[in-house]
């Protein structure tokens, strides 16, 4: 079921629907992170605008997501090598 929610990014309220308690956690969650990046971002460079932080807000946590993603790719490639070395180890043995 949806549930209208409201969560505060740099100062600004969003409403917004959750379509389960889960997703509602995950946006609360995210905003949380968001905010604790901002106010990094805010001591470390002063003078600028909100938009400007949240700008490098944004290319910080995607340059984290795709960091993270190639990552995934990685052991995904790895596990299909491990997958055929076993393959081929048991069919050279078992036979």
């Amino acid at each position: 079921m949806d549930q209208k929610i409201s969560i505060k990014i740099a100062g600004r309220t969003f409403n917004l629907t959750a379509s389960s308690p889960e997703m509602e956690e995950l946006y609360r969650q995210a905003a949380e992170a968001i905010n604790k990046r901002f106010t990094t971002f805010t001591r470390s460079h002063p003078g600028r605008n909100v938009s400007d932080l949240l700008s490098l807000v944004a290319l910080n946590e995607t340059v984290i997501r795709l960091g993270i993603q190639k990552d995934i790719d990685l052991y995904k490639t790895a596990e299909k090598q491990l997958e055929s070395d076993l393959d081929n180890y048991l069919k050279t043995h078992t036979q």
